[in-house]
Parts: C-alpha cells; sequence; structure tokens
C-alpha cells in the first residue's frame, strides 16, 4: 500500500526534528557537565597527581606532532602566498600575509583538530573502557567521585595543553614561513620579521587566536569526556563513543571558529 503523501512530505520534516532535538540534548547534557566540571573546579575538588600525569600524557606526548604541523603549516602558508608576493614585488609584506593567517586562524585550528584526533579520541577510549569494564562503578562504591578524580584533571589538561601547544605551534609555523620563504622566494628571515613586526600585526592578533585555542579546548574537553563516561554496549561502544567525539569535536571547533570570529572581529 502505497504511503499517503501528506506522511512522505512531512518525513523529511520529522527527521530535521528528531536531529535537532538529539543535538539539543547533546548540547544541554555537555553544559550540565561543565557546570559540574566547574563546580568542582572552583572548590578546588580534583586530584592534583592526575593532573599532572594528564599535562604529560596529552601535553608533552604531543610536541612530535605539533612540532611537524606548525612548520609545515608556516611553509604551506608561504607558498600560498608565493604567486601573490612575485606577482606585486610584495616582499616586505610576506611576514605580515604569513603571521595574519597563522596567528588569528590557521594556527589555532590546525592544532586544535591534531589535539582532537590525538587527545580527545584517546580521553575517550579511556574513559569509556573504565566504564565498560565497570572501573567507574568501584570509584563510586569507594565514594570516588568520578567527576573529581578523572573528569575535572583531563578537562584542565586538554584546555591547558591546547593553549600552550598554539602558542608553541605559532612560533614554529612563523620559524617555518620564515625560512620556507627564503627558500622559495630569497627572502631574507629579517626581511620577513620586519613585515611581521612592522604594526601591521599587534597582541590583539595574538590574543584572537589564543582565545580561540581556549574555546576549541572547551569543546574538545567536554566532548571527550561526555561521550566517555556514557560509552554503553561494550568494545563496539567504545568504538562508536571515539568516533562521535572526533565527529562533534571537530564540527564544534568550526562552528564556534566562525562565532568567535565574527563576535570580536
Amino acid at each position: 500500500m502505497n504511503a499517503p503523501a501528506s506522511f512522505i512530505l512531512t518525513r523529511p520534516l520529522a527527521g530535521l526534528g528528531a536531529w535537532f532535538l538529539t543535538l539539543a540534548q547533546l548540547v544541554g547534557a555537555m553544559g550540565v557537565l561543565l557546570a559540574r566540571i566547574l563546580a568542582r573546579m572552583a572548590l578546588g575538588r580534583f586530584d592534583f597527581s592526575e593532573l599532572l600525569k594528564n599535562l604529560y600524557k596529552m601535553g608533552v606526548k604531543s610536541l612530535p606532532i605539533v612540532v611537524v604541523t606548525a612548520l609545515f603549516t608556516g611553509g604551506i602558508m608561504v607558498i600560498q602566498a608565493a604567486p601573490i608576493v612575485e606577482r606585486y614585488g610584495a616582499q616586505g609584506l610576506l611576514g605580515w600575509g604569513a603571521g595574519f593567517g597563522t596567528l588569528r586562524e590557521i594556527g589555532p585550528l590546525l592544532t586544535a583538530l591534531m589535539i582532537s584526533g590525538r587527545v580527545g579520541a584517546n580521553n575517550t577510549a579511556e574513559l569509556g573502557t573504565m566504564v565498560v569494564t565497570e572501573q567507574i562503578d568501584a570509584l563510586r562504591a569507594l565514594a570516588i567521585d568520578p567527576v573529581s578524580f578523572l573528569l575535572v584533571p583531563r578537562f584542565i589538561g586538554i584546555v591547558t595543553t591546547l593553549f600552550l601547544s598554539t602558542v608553541f605551534a605559532d612560533a614554529l609555523a612563523l620559524l617555518g614561513a620564515a625560512y620556507a620563504g627564503f627558500g622559495i622566494l630569497g627572502v631574507e628571515p629579517a626581511v620577513f620579521y620586519n613585515g611581521l613586526t612592522s604594526g601591521l600585526l599587534g597582541l590583539g592578533d595574538v590574543l584572537h587566536g589564543l582565545f580561540k585555542s581556549v574555546v576549541f579546548g572547551i569543546v574538545i574537553a567536554l566532548a571527550s569526556c561526555q561521550f566517555g563516561i556514557n560509552t554503553t554496549g561494550g568494545a563496539p561502544g567504545v568504538g562508536r563513543s571515539v568516533n562521535a567525539t572526533v565527529v562533534v569535536s571537530a564540527a564544534g571547533i568550526f562552528v564556534l571558529d566562525y562565532i568567535v570570529s565574527f563576535a570580536i572581529g
């Protein structure tokens, strides 16, 4: 029997409504989780040794991939700018061109995506595994608050790691851009850095990118903790949670990148 025309017409709207409700539920759950984490941070109720362990695991061990990403990001910026620089003879503006895009946009964005793929996914896998093996229930049985012991140190660790990684990546990207400019266009590094610091770029451009890194870090931390702590379905469920974390983190990064760029210019 053929479905009524009205049913066929309303199915897309029903699907859109279900997707919107799912999104609203996820955003609300992440907001509640953020409130619980901030409340414990304000009271100082978290494990400091666990925080140090996570800072080492998330930050120090992420340095190699941050270094590679940053150096090649700077080189890519110069390659993209090279045709315009050669056409108009604007070698003196190469530093500004590469620095503006790197400090405000490309540096924080690419670093966040790399940290999301490495740290966020790993955090979800660890928390999800602890859930399906009932380690979280064991903590509750021992009167240990999982939010204070597990989530707060990981939240602080991810946000701090992304902020410091962005600072490090910005410096390395500009270094890579300077020497890529010398190798590709023959622009001396001194000329590059002079264009970078000639007044066209200011502290506001640096702070713009660093503010974005904090926002991105919060998104990654919340998504990884939310999906990790709510894992169900055994080992396959851990895989689904990791996949959801990567997707939601990447989408959240791009959406908030647009909102922050529009809001603060």
